[in-house]
């Protein structure tokens, strides 16, 4: 049986994992919580642990598991959050969790990288697969961390050969209590559009995302697989799911909007939100089926759709 230790399985996704590994191994789960969460499994056991410290060394030479999950990272930062935080956990954190890996001869490493990480770029291939580069921008912390994440775990395969890698490009993940920034646009009266740009979304289904994993860390093949539903989503075909209007703007209007707003506080948002809201990266996934092995059992329309029944 294998020994599976996960970090940030508080989430979501964390839980969703946890439940389907059932009997199939004895797991370790970690997270920066004083307490475990409710209904822990009876193989599964709590360990508290910060990724940005020296724990993660600590904690993987004494629980010794067989595979690694690392989930741990900042999604959609906190009002109070910092660059510098999010830098500390996404960055360091996986940083630190990869050396105590290798240190303590762990067998094979998951690691939740994201669509982001390929950037958002005007010459983004369309759609883009597991060969295309990785040019996560600097504007974007999320994104500029998942690019930093995956140059690290590029030079480790090289220079820790034995430790397997699963790394999972991950699209916009939805699920019935599944809440983000990108939902966060949808909930909106009216939906923002850009003239001349109906960008396309992709959606993985949580409970997908979860399976992905189990595979990922029990029996599938290791390598880099993009994780997105078939098919994606345009602006105005979200709106018209919700039953609602798309506000169409000028780019450059956007943009001088927000460069005023956001110094005033009016905005979160800078300027670099258009090239967000532009080139969104679409994932083809034709490598998680023939070669990871896996056909996502919803489609992002699909996955789309049980969000928006799940929300109202």
């Amino acid at each position: 049986m294998r020994h599976i230790l996960i970090t940030g399985a508080a989430g979501a996704v964390g839980t969703a994992l946890l439940k389907r590994l059932g009997n199939r191994a004895d797991v370790t789960i970690t997270a920066t919580d004083i307490r475990p969460p409710a209904d822990l499994p009876v193989n599964a056991r709590f360990v508290r642990m910060d990724v940005t410290g020296n724990a993660p060394l600590n904690v993987v030479l004494a629980e010794g598991p067989d595979t690694i999950v690392h989930l741990a990272s900042i999604v959609t930062p906190g009002p109070g959050s910092t660059r510098e935080h999010e830098y500390q956990v996404d960055v360091e954190g996986t940083r630190n969790v990869l050396n105590a890996a290798i240190a303590a001869g762990v067998k094979r490493l998951v690691v939740t990288s994201s669509g982001a990480a390929y950037g958002y770029h005007a010459d983004n291939p369309v759609p883009l697969r597991e060969t295309d580069a990785i040019r996560g921008n600097q504007e974007f912390p999320y994104s500029w961390h998942k690019r930093l994440v995956e140059e690290m775990l590029t030079d480790a395969r090289g220079t820790a050969p034995d430790l397997e890698q699963v790394v999972l490009r991950v699209g916009t993940v939805l699920g019935r209590k599944v809440e983000n920034q990108i939902t966060a646009l949808f909930r909106k009266p009216r939906l923002l559009g850009l003239n001349g740009h109906d960008s396309p979304f992709v959606f993985i289904w949580d409970e997908d995302l979860a399976d992905i994993l189990v595979r990922a860390a029990t029996d599938g093949p290791a390598g880099v697989f993009n994780v997105a539903g078939d098919g994606a989503m345009t602006v105005s075909q979200i709106a018209s799911q919700m039953g609602k209007s798309v506000r169409w703007l000028p780019p450059l209007v956007v943009k001088a909007v927000l460069s005023v707003a956001r110094p005033l506080r009016l905005s979160r948002y800078g300027p670099e939100q258009v090239r967000f809201l532009l080139y969104r990266p679409v994932l083809n996934n034709a490598a998680l089926k023939s070669v990871f092995g896996y056909h996502p059992k919803l489609s992002s329309a699909e996955a789309f759709q049980h969000w928006w029944e799940a929300a109202q």
